[in-house]
């Protein structure tokens, strides 16, 4: 087997793992956070908002930071770094005595994280130019797939082995992903004795700042899509069943079956990518992502819904590994891990605004506005990209 395929294949079982860690205390928060000795339900409201959002936003700080080290020191190192701490860190949460060491250990795991972006540079940067689209198409299933089945996975463990459990399992999984990066993972890698270039130098080396730009933003806007309708989809889907009996199960499948819909498509459109050139699925996924969620606000019942979701996964599946893809082509291999933590912060950021967005929107405005809304900026963004990027050459860059 390739070194780039085994390197996949590890990267792919740790990068579901990490995301899983990442999203699985969202439907037992509430629950644990009472099970520690919180009884007042709006302090339980307030302190699983912080406890949830802070890790993405310590993530998106960090996933840069994290980025240059890759550059720097190798990619395979920070893949151990980062496994063996979220390992130990979400394990211990599992012994979390009171609300305020759970909140602790939460932003320790957002500044510890950074194994999605060391596993996407190490995949762009080792993989052969041919299959450069598939491998990003595969490996970006992995996290999407733990981030969406995490809450369900969380709440099933939680269910039927207790609240800890959730944590001790989750971080046996990422131990054991420790050592099959340790194991398995083979990098070829030169250490750079330089000085490593700062953020102005590196913004200076890129070759077309508009693009990068604009895929940054893409990265937050579909990021956002995925996550807007999280704070409401239990709410919408009780309302569509009219208060019928397993809510729980029904919202659960409509807000993992796009995360399924991904695992299937994505490495076929970044095979496609790899043929036709990624900004021409960049363009076409977002405008199908768009047009998809307007329906969304129109069904009546939730079987609909899950069918559109569905639909959804499917065709926003091509929109990360190509963007992937595009940012590997024109930025030079020096800044590789630099630019994808600048990306995975870009999609850190849109997971906690999209979800902060879903809840205020549906609070002031109804649900039904959360769809449109959500429409027109990925519509809007497929004319950003049409008109900068599709119907524009970009350079690809293939060294520092």
């Amino acid at each position: 087997m390739p070194i780039w395929k085994r390197n996949l294949i590890v990267c792919w079982f740790g990068m579901f793992t990490a995301g899983v860690g990442m999203s699985q205390i969202a439907p037992i928060l509430p629950i644990y956070i009472k099970h520690l000795g919180v009884h007042n339900q709006g302090l339980i409201s307030e302190f699983s908002g912080i406890a949830f959002g802070s890790t993405f936003i310590i993530s998106a700080i960090f996933s840069p930071i994290w980025g240059y080290a890759a550059d720097k020191y190798g990619r395979k190192p920070m893949l151990l770094r980062a496994s063996l701490g979220m390992a130990i860190v979400i394990f211990f949460m599992g012994f979390s005595k009171n609300v305020y060491e759970l909140i602790g250990l939460r932003i320790l795991l957002g500044v510890i994280s950074g194994y999605g972006s060391a596993c996407t540079t190490l995949i762009a940067t080792q993989t052969d130019e041919k299959h450069t689209g598939w491998a990003l198409g595969a490996i970006s299933t992995s996290n999407i797939a733990g981030s969406l089945l995490g809450p369900m996975i969380g709440g099933f463990i939680a269910e039927k082995a207790g609240l800890e459990n959730v944590f001790y399992i989750t971080g046996i999984l990422l131990f054991i992903s420790f050592l099959t990066t340790w194991l398995f993972v083979k990098e070829s890698f030169t250490r750079q004795n330089d000085k490593a270039p700062g953020t102005k130098e590196v913004w200076s080396r890129i070759p077309d700042k508009s693009l990068t730009i604009i895929m940054l933003v893409s990265f937050f806007i579909i990021s956002g899509a995925f996550f807007s309708i999280e704070p409401i989809i239990t709410v919408y889907v009780d309302q569509l069943s009219h208060h019928a009996s397993h809510v729980a199960l029904i919202s659960g499948l409509a807000f993992s079956i796009d995360g399924l819909a991904n695992i299937i498509a994505a490495p076929r459109l970044g095979r496609m990518s790899d043929k036709i050139g990624p900004q021409k699925i960049i363009f076409i996924s977002l405008i199908a992502s768009g047009i998809l969620f307007i329906p969304q606000a129109l069904v009546t019942n939730p079987w609909q819904l899950i069918v559109l979701r569905f639909l959804f996964g499917l065709a926003s599946a091509g929109l990360i590994p190509a963007i992937n893809t595009l940012l590997k082509k024109t930025t030079p291999a020096l800044l590789t891990g630099r630019v994808f933590g600048f990306a995975m912060s870009a999609r850190y950021l849109g997971a906690f605004g999209g979800s902060i967005f879903g809840g205020q929107v549906a609070a002031r405005l109804g649900i039904s506005y959360i769809f449109y809304i959500t429409s027109a900026l990925l519509l809007i963004n497929a004319a950003w990209v049409y008109f900068k990027i599709y119907k524009k050459p970009h350079v690809e860059i293939k060294t520092g």
